[in-house]
Order: structure tokens, then sequence, then C-alpha cells
């Protein structure tokens, strides 16, 4: 890991110079994660979380401690900003979903840096608004009546983000179950169903969207 690969990496700060990043670069503590452990929590310190290498998820426990995904977090992802600007993480959890290069920043290092580039302040409110966007999305998936309407909903969406009807799912299912609120063998149902109706093709990760207009029917009824 080159020395300022964390900030290198990050949207908010590429607008930085090299020797910005160095300065960035000073801040940041790097860490090393196995699967499954727990990056940020209601329990950590409070800090901005840089995915360097890997893969995690956030997620919230219900009342009854199921997870509920939010997201999926790859390289240059990051979570925390919330934390910069004074809110108390209550209730949001990173789970490294692979072995994980990490990169962290505290708080109140970071809000130093907001004072030096209030640039970097401007971009963080901009992913927040996109981060809130994206979980208002995900509430209407939730409020389909059928997960075949959410699963239709949700891949329609994927398509036009990908800009093409060919894309690779970005969760393994155990993770798009929970994003979409039902169960692994439910999605993969689902997939089954919609692979016979000729309404996509599978290839392990790989979807291959083919009646669109089907799925856009499916997806309003």
């Amino acid at each position: 890991m080159t020395e300022h690969i964390c900030a290198e990496i990050v949207p908010i700060f590429e607008q930085l110079n090299h020797d910005e990043l160095v300065k960035v670069s000073n801040l940041v503590v790097h860490h090393h994660f196995q699967k499954g452990e727990v990056i940020l929590s209601p329990n950590t310190p409070s800090q901005l979380v840089i995915i360097a290498e890997g893969a995690a998820k956030t997620y919230q426990l219900s009342a009854s401690g199921k997870e509920q995904l939010l997201s999926v977090l790859d390289n240059g992802d990051f979570e925390g900003e919330k934390n910069l600007f004074g809110v108390v993480n209550q209730e949001l959890y990173v789970e490294t979903l692979k072995k994980s290069a990490v990169c962290t920043i505290a708080t109140q290092e970071f809000q130093r840096l907001l004072a030096e580039y209030p640039s970097i302040a401007l971009k963080l409110l901009k992913s927040n608004a996109e981060k809130i966007a994206a979980l208002e999305k995900q509430n209407q998936l939730l409020n389909h009546d059928s997960v075949e309407q959410r699963l239709a909903t949700y891949l329609l969406d994927l398509a036009k983000i990908k800009n093409s009807n060919q894309f690779v799912l970005p969760m393994k299912l155990k993770e798009l179950a929970s994003f979409l609120g039902t169960t692994p063998e439910t999605i993969s149902r689902k997939l089954r169903l919609f692979n016979e109706r000729q309404l996509l093709t599978q290839k392990q990760h790989t979807i291959n969207l083919i009646d669109i207009e089907e799925l856009e029917a499916l997806k309003s009824a």
C-alpha cells in the first residue's frame, strides 16, 4: 500500500494535490481485518472508515436483532461521515465481507482537515445526500407487497445505473435478500422463475435482462 493510497482512491479527496494527499495520509491509521469483523459500530470510536481493499456491508439491527442491510462498500467507499458533523452513531454497523485493508481517520483530526479544505466538506455533504437518496429508494422497494416487484425494481434500477442490461450483481444473494427484506432462498427461487419466464438469463452473478417491458409491467403491478 503506497503512502497515500487511502486518500487517493476516495472521491472526496480527488481535488487535492500530492502534498495535500500526503498531509491527509498522515492522519490515517491502517488496519487489516478478517471476514466478518465489525469495523464500525455504536461502541467504536467516532471516525471515518475507508475501504482500501476488500469489501464490507453497512447495516442496522431491528428491535428483534434482525439485520437490515443498507449498502455494500467496495474499494474507495467510506462510512462514518455523519460522525464528522457531530451526529452520534446509535445504530449503524460496518462489517467486512472478506479480508480487507481499512483506513480510519479520527473525527477530531478530520474536523481540523475540513477547516483547512472546505471543498472536502461540500463533497461530504453531497455524499451524504446521495446516501439519503439511496435509503429512500430502498424504503420504496420494501414498500412493494411482493418480492417479485422488489426484485424487478432493483434489477431495472441497477441496469439504469450500469447503463447496460447486462451486469454483475454487486452483492451476494444473502446480502441482496437482506437488502430486499426477504430470504436468500426466495431470491434464488424468484431469479429462477424470471429465467423460466425468459425475463432474464443468469450465469453465476452475471444478469442479462431480456424482457425489459415485462419487467417494467411486473414492477408496476
